[in-house]
């Protein structure tokens, strides 16, 4: 699942201008019979359903049943549109406030596990590259509501930020096969059970060499392990770290 597109694609300024909504909208021509958030949203809607491939202005235009030129009254095109989506999918920051004040590892899994919602419900997101994320106002909101589950441990601000960055960075990679996992299946054909089936006589002979004694002594189950625990053991043997840096102190 590479990138195909990237965040700030579009007029930077544009995008900033409207995720922070700095300026009016324009009040020639037509009365208009949307709004932003109702762009938006169908645009999000479009990419769930069908892949950010099936993306375009005149696709959106068609689910919203207007002309494509009346969409450029809201958004210049879809780069910015992007930036758009990506900041909307995060949610309002103040849906975060009832649980503030919670234990840092309690504040974490939930932070961990809302990551995992986005990027499972919203798989498009793992085809933007966002190494340079353009900042909007959720995505400021949902950072500050992460850093505050930090606050007051003695942690640096680069070792907070450096947390943060290798809980996302775990949770991504995790969703990334998951997704991947279930695309392959789409795309082949062929379901994991043949998969692994056609493959079973080549093991068998493999483990029988003596060659891969580690690979041999793996318990049966080893490889039936779920979603939901992978995902959990992962990120308890992270949070484990991040407490024993915790405990450590800033020293590095």
């Amino acid at each position: 699942m590479m990138t195909t597109d990237y965040a700030g694609s579009g007029d930077l300024t544009r995008s900033l201008e409207l995720l922070w909504k700095t300026k009016e909208p324009p009040t020639r021509g037509p009365r208009p019979g949307l709004d932003l958030e109702q762009v938006v949203a169908a645009a999000v809607r479009i990419a769930d359903l069908e892949g950010l491939a099936a993306l375009s202005m005149r696709r959106v235009a068609a689910e919203l049943g207007v002309g494509t030129m009346s969409l450029y009254r809201y958004v210049p095109g879809k780069g910015e549109l992007l930036d758009l989506m990506v900041d909307h999918v995060l949610g309002p920051s103040e849906e975060l406030e009832p649980h503030r004040g919670k234990d840092w590892r309690t504040l974490l899994t939930y932070v961990a596990r809302g990551s995992w919602e986005l990027y499972t419900g919203h798989p498009w997101l793992l085809q933007i590259n966002q190494s340079r994320p353009l900042l909007g106002p959720n995505a400021i909101g949902g950072f500050d509501f992460a850093l505050s589950a930090l606050d007051g441990l003695g942690l640096s601000g680069r070792q907070k930020v450096s947390v943060l960055v290798a809980l996302d960075g775990y949770v991504l990679g995790v969703a990334r096969t998951y997704l991947l996992q279930r695309q392959v299946i789409e795309q082949s054909g062929v379901s994991d059970e043949e998969f692994w089936k056609a493959q079973e006589p080549f093991l068998v002979r493999a483990m029988e060499s003596g060659d891969y004694p580690q690979v041999a002594a793996l318990d049966e189950d080893s490889f039936n392990a779920s979603e939901e625990y992978t995902f959990d053991l992962g990120l308890r043997v992270l949070l484990d770290g991040v407490a024993a840096l915790i405990a450590r102190g800033p020293a590095d």
